[in-house]
């Protein structure tokens, strides 16, 4: 296996290394996903929190199997020297289909019409 593109990043070595991610993510495998974070790692998904990697890793778990249709797709919209910058879309395969459910408002948001 050949080894991902390192820094510092041209433009194709950039996307790759954003479709690697998105690849790696998509592939469901809690385990591989959470390499990418490191042992200390602290991060928050909504009223979730994980404070290291197993945290993590048992999150995604829980996230992915409740979310059975989620594809996250990244698009790459920078890259500077070391770092690529892509921002992550999260998608179901409803969406992808063209049928996408429609979103509930709460809150203070008022009607019109």
């Amino acid at each position: 296996m050949s080894r991902p593109p390192l820094p510092p990043f041209n433009e194709q070595s950039a996307i790759e290394k954003v479709r690697l991610a998105e690849g790696g993510w998509n592939s469901r495998d809690a385990a591989k996903v959470a390499l990418a974070y490191t042992f200390d790692t602290r991060w928050r998904n909504r009223v979730e929190f994980a404070t290291n990697r197993a945290e993590a890793e048992a999150f995604l778990r829980r996230k992915w199997n409740r979310e059975l249709d989620y594809r996250l797709i990244k698009e790459i919209w920078a890259f500077q020297g070391n770092r690529p910058f892509a921002t992550p879309t999260n998608i179901t395969t409803a969406a992808v289909s063209g049928f996408v459910p429609m979103a509930t408002r709460t809150g203070n948001s008022r009607r019109t019409g």
